[in-house]
Parts: C-alpha cells; structure tokens; sequence
C-alpha cells in the first residue's frame, strides 16, 4: 500500500537533489521542490488513504460506547418486587363499609 508514496517520495528526493547540485539551482528551490512536489501530495494522499480505517475506528469507538452505556442502564435499574415478600395488595379496597 504504501510503495508507491515511498517512490514518489524518493522520486521528489533524487529531482531535489539534482536541482541543489545544478549550477543554475539553489538550495532553497531545492527544499520548495521537495516540500510542493512530494511531501504535500504525499501528506494528502496518506490522509485520503487512511480515511476508510479512521472511519472504522470511530464506528468501532461508538459502538463500545453504546455497549457500555446499555450495560450500565442495565445494571442501575433494579426489576421491581425483587423481595422475597409475598406480594400485597396494591390498592386497598375503596368502598361502603358494612
């Protein structure tokens, strides 16, 4: 995955080189040669690159995230009529009395 930025990269040193070497070449142009032909297209291309793993990572990163707060709601509530009481009558009975 990553063979052809490393040759482009080595592509953009040797062009670098030959231009802070040439006779009618500078060091400074050399170093804007390496920095606008083959660090900037090389830092985008990675990046895009790398898009489909960082977008993964952050559904992976959310899904833990819900997993955890499930099981958290989970744990905080207690299921009613958890005693060992035999059940009572909720509502008393309203009515004449005899």
């Amino acid at each position: 995955m990553y063979l052809v930025p490393i040759a482009w990269i080595y592509v953009v040193l040797m062009m670098s080189v030959a231009e802070a070497t040439n006779s009618n070449g500078s060091v400074l142009g050399a170093i804007f040669t390496f920095l606008i032909y083959g660090a900037a297209p090389v830092a985008l291309i990675l990046y895009f690159m790398g898009s489909p793993a960082r977008k993964r990572a952050l559904r992976a990163q959310e899904a833990a995230e819900r997993a955890a707060a499930i099981a958290a709601h989970a744990a905080a509530s207690v299921p009613p009529d958890t005693g060992s009481h035999a059940p009572a009558d909720a509502i008393p009975p309203v009515g004449k009395e005899a």
